[in-house]
């Protein structure tokens, strides 16, 4: 069975410097996120176990243990590359036709509206979450989502495409606790270039998913 590995950063732990210190980063990277891949399959093992002695009595703790972690594992995979130290600024270009840009500002308003829904959406996470753009199939819209604990309030079927991660541990070392500007210093390093290659793919398996048979 296959199992989940840690992803390689994309830059040094100090690329993102001073919006994230390179202790954050390696901090963040090496530990936290270290941690939900070996959760993850930590808990796919005990799942084997469980199938081959037929024993169910732990299935509902390891079934949520596998989403805590695995989604960990998804969300910071998509963290590290929505983010560049040459980042920021607004994605008109950043996929050569607009097409990224054309689609917040009809699925929003304009720029500066989605920016202040999704700044807010990732302040006001209660507790530990992430504040997500996200691209929905069925509509064919982008919304913002609220994720808590890695595990709930995911719009069915959504694909993340912009992640901003406002668990403590992203930002509590040398922001302590103004979550608001975090946030705020985020947009300085959003890869925008990133964001728009994960909404094209999106939008072309879901043309695929959803043609009628």
């Amino acid at each position: 069975m296959a199992t989940y590995t840690l992803p390689d950063l994309p830059y040094d732990y100090a690329a993102l410097e001073p919006v994230i210190s390179g202790e954050i980063v390696e901090l963040h990277h090496d530990k936290h996120h270290a941690g939900y891949v070996k959760g993850a399959n930590d808990t796919l093992e005990r799942l084997e176990e469980a199938r081959e002695k037929d024993e169910w009595g732990a299935v509902n703790g390891l079934e949520k243990s596998l989403a805590f972690h695995l989604s960990g594992h998804v969300l910071h995979s998509i963290y590290w590359r929505n983010m560049t130290g040459d980042g920021g600024g607004e994605p008109l270009e950043a996929d050569g036709t607009g097409e990224l840009a054309d689609a917040i500002a009809e699925s929003f308003g304009s720029f500066p509206r989605f920016r202040a829904q999704l700044s807010k959406a990732a302040a006001t996470t209660q507790g530990s979450g992430w504040g997500v753009l996200a691209y929905e199939p069925v509509s064919g819209r982008l919304v913002v989502e609220q994720v808590y604990d890695h595990q709930g309030n995911v719009g069915q079927g959504s694909v993340p495409l912009l992640v901003f991660d406002a668990w403590e541990h992203a930002f509590y070392l040398q922001y302590r606790n103004q979550k608001v500007d975090f946030v705020e210093a985020m947009w300085r390093v959003v890869n925008w270039r990133d964001v728009s290659e994960r909404y094209a793919a999106a939008k072309e398996r879901a043309n695929v998913l959803l043609i009628a048979p």
